[in-house]
């Protein structure tokens, strides 16, 4: 039901209850006595009680003088550095954006300074050379505290096996995004330190997000969430660019991992089934996966692998530093049990990339 609202009368203090000028006109006479001005005879001449009538043009350039004079105020008080009062605003209803959020600029003299640079890890970039051994030693921390790795573990090779070295070849196509594709580490830097490093791969149709280690002493600003946010919004101008580059990619998604339970809170999000190899939405992956830690998301049961592999012959393998189809190969094999690992190996990439890839064979 809709409220009721007081109506004012122009150019009066008074007021009535629309609920008694309906009785007044329906019955002639309403039902609580309500206070009105009673307005002079015919030819008695105005009505000395109210005050003079103004038309609605004048009423706007009164509107409008004193609005240019409140804004000449609020400017020179805002050049003797005093604090402003300005008019208000309609208050919007849209949402801010993600941008919004993040890139929010902050005053000169704010508490702390934020910045978040993109260094090129494989090959390594001057500056991610630069910046190595800060960077281990957050890395470090982090194994040691958040992973209980004992101090010998995270050395400097395994750091570098782990999440420096990569097979992707830095790449810089004329359509494709300024910082090229390839690996890179996304560095957090609060207040001129290293606190976070996100390990990404910038590939033509993704971001993918590798791995995150942070700094154990700032756990609580949830940097989990934020690098996501972070590489979502720097997912979006590469986009822009590159158009066939769309998505953002978490990595695994692990339903009985708490560590892991962040990525699952944003939305539009999918699951890749793990065997038919669709994209389910996520909201339609839960239920399932808070009753089995695995589970197939595609519930079409008659639904299929489409890419699985179906001419094995066509699998491209590297042997004898030659590349060649698999029916070539294999007339030069005589043990039994080749063939059952290379369709154990067809199975899993799929046909089409059984021929893109090649197959390594001793």
């Amino acid at each position: 039901k809709e409220k009721e609202k007081s109506i004012k009368k122009e150019g009066s203090k008074e007021f009535i209850h629309p609920q008694s000028i309906e009785e007044k006109l329906g019955s002639g006479e309403p039902s609580h006595p309500i206070k009105v001005h009673i307005g002079p005879k015919p030819g008695k001449g105005a009505d000395l009680s109210k005050p003079p009538c103004r038309k609605a043009r004048e009423m706007r350039k009164e509107r409008q003088r004193l609005k240019r004079m409140q804004q000449a105020s609020a400017a020179a008080s805002e050049a003797q550095g005093q604090p402003v009062c300005l008019l208000p605003k309609a208050k919007s209803n849209q949402p801010k954006s993600l941008e919004d959020l993040i890139f929010q600029s902050l005053p000169e003299n704010a508490s702390h300074k934020l910045e978040v640079r993109v260094v090129r890890s494989s090959p390594p970039s001057p500056q991610f050379r630069a910046t190595f051994q800060e960077s281990y030693q957050v890395y470090k921390r982090y194994q040691m505290v958040v992973h209980k790795d004992p101090p010998d573990k995270p050395t400097v090779s395994q750091f570098t096996r782990f999440l420096c070295s990569s097979p992707l070849e830095a790449e810089h196509p004329a359509d494709g995004p300024e910082c090229g594709y390839g690996s890179f580490h996304q560095q957090y830097w609060l207040d001129g330190k290293i606190i976070a490093v996100g390990v990404l791969d910038i590939l033509p149709y993704c971001v993918s997000s590798v791995y995150l280690y942070y700094d154990p002493d700032y756990s609580f600003l949830s940097l989990g969430v934020y690098s996501a946010l972070r590489k979502i919004a720097f997912t979006r101008p590469l986009h822009e660019k590159t158009s066939q580059l769309s998505y953002y990619y978490m990595g695994f998604y692990i339903h009985s991992c708490p560590k892991m339970r962040y990525k699952g809170q944003y939305r539009p999000s999918d699951l890749l089934c793990p065997e038919t190899y669709v994209w389910v939405p996520i909201e339609q992956c839960l239920p399932s996966l808070d009753n089995s830690k695995y589970c197939r998301f595609n519930q079409d049961p008659e639904a299929e692998d489409e890419g699985r592999s179906k001419e094995l012959d066509r699998l491209r393998v590297f042997h004898r530093r030659s590349a060649m189809p698999y029916g070539v190969y294999k007339n030069h094999q005589e043990d039994p049990s080749e063939e059952a690992g290379v369709l154990e190996y067809a199975n899993l990439v799929g046909q089409k990339c059984s021929e893109r890839m090649l197959l390594f064979r001793h």
